[in-house]
């Protein structure tokens, strides 16, 4: 039984919501984030990033930079920018890009539903980045960033939102990538117990991105209760911002992989040593990507390959080891090219598929020796993953498109 409840959402003023909208904090680097800020003045990067305040000599993670982004916050607020709901609300976010349509319910889920593992993840997380957002979330007391969720789908919920969707939006505007962003609120009582209700019957729900966040509003949480012994668990802290969306909308796009060097090997000699797990076809100058599980796309030296998986390799029964993101790390990154941990080597970095065949090249032409295009990991095969209880490779999966923040806040208290 998962516990989604509604929520006294802190969200801006409609005329400003296209304006205010921003990318997540961790799609940006800092230089990145000040051009975007100049760009738009009132972009929440300014409060996710809040070291785009000071000059590049402050630490991103100096105290008062967190102190900058409650500041700010609070100003925004008193001037007017955002709006407080008077009552606890649910809200239905649809994105569109490229004409696809997805539609989430934004919600709180619970903290105790994380560390019970009715949430379940499929990735680990690293302390440094925890730490960033715990400290983020405490010191503005709030959480800004929504935590992509998924869940199987269910008609009951289907049709509530279907419904809703037929009314006025609160919001309505194209981000300047293209995609476009329609929110409606939903305060009748009896909706939001309905939708209440129908969520007491899921029952797992699975983090799709925000591995980060997520962990670190639990931690937010579980400090405040420490420092709370009378609280009741029904406090603020005891939950976290998310959008909820079902399985069947989602959009999972692959995360190639580009690599420094051929490990000493000749490209002669490389190519023999993939032979032992995989069918080589040469495919010359045209860019290929991959149409089915256990296919790759390798682009080395000007021209493109076909590799595909040999049977015994796709026929793996466990969850993780039968992951295409998989068996490119055991059998060319690891067995071959070196790459044992993936999550420190230098020698390899990460291209989401939302920048296409192109990026590959270019960057094989410029600063990298060999790239693969992947076949996207499925939101069954996540599923699955974390089903079992277990952990996928790093950079497994690129959700598109991906949610802004700073249209729903919520106060920790």
């Amino acid at each position: 039984m998962a516990d989604v409840k509604p929520f006294q959402c802190i969200r801006p003023k409609r005329e400003v919501a296209g304006r205010i909208a921003a990318l997540p904090y961790d799609v940006y680097n800092r230089e990145e984030a000040k051009k975007e800020i100049q760009r738009e003045p009132l972009s929440f990067l300014r409060i996710d990033r809040a070291e785009t305040q000071f000059e590049n000599s402050v630490d991103t993670y100096d105290n008062r930079v967190y102190e900058m982004a409650g500041n700010l916050l609070e100003g925004m607020i008193t001037d007017g920018l955002f709006v407080t709901e008077t009552k606890e609300c649910y809200y239905i976010y649809e994105l569109i890009m490229n004409g696809r349509s997805q539609t989430g319910l934004v919600a709180c889920a619970s903290i105790d539903d994380y560390l019970h593992n009715v949430i379940k993840k499929h990735e680990n997380t690293r302390e440094e980045k925890e730490l960033d957002r715990i400290r983020h979330v405490d010191t503005c007391n709030a959480q800004t960033g929504p935590i992509f969720l998924a869940y199987r789908s269910r008609e009951e919920i289907n049709q509530i939102i279907d419904e809703v969707k037929q009314g006025e939006a609160l919001y309505d505007f194209q981000s300047t990538d293209g995609i476009i962003h329609h929110v409606w609120v939903i305060t009748e009582e009896d909706k939001v117990r309905e939708i209440r209700n129908a969520f007491d019957g899921v029952g797992s729900i699975y983090i799709a991105d925000g591995h980060h966040r997520a962990a670190s509003a639990v931690k937010v949480g579980l400090k405040r209760r420490e420092a709370n012994p009378g609280c009741n668990g029904r406090e603020e802290f005891n939950y976290f911002l998310s959008v909820l969306f079902p399985e069947d909308q989602l959009m999972i796009m692959p995360y190639n992989r580009v690599i420094k060097d051929l490990n000493g090997n000749k490209l002669s000699e490389f190519i023999e040593k993939v032979k032992a797990y995989f069918e080589v076809s040469l495919l010359g100058e045209h860019p290929y990507a991959p149409e089915e599980k256990g296919c790759f796309g390798m682009y080395i030296g000007g021209c493109w390959y076909k590799l595909t998986a040999h049977e015994n390799i796709r026929n793996n029964a466990d969850p993780v080891e039968v992951l295409d993101v998989s068996i490119l790390q055991n059998y060319i990154l690891c067995n071959i090219l070196g790459i044992k941990d993936p999550r420190t080597d230098k020698r390899i970095d990460f291209i989401g598929g939302i920048r296409g065949l192109s990026e590959l090249e270019k960057r094989v032409n410029t600063d990298m020796k060999i790239a693969f295009s992947m076949y996207p990991t499925s939101i069954t095969e996540l599923f699955a993953v974390s089903d079992a209880g277990k952990l996928m490779p790093p950079k497994s999966t690129w959700f598109e498109p991906k949610l802004r923040s700073g249209l729903f806040i919520h106060k920790l208290g």
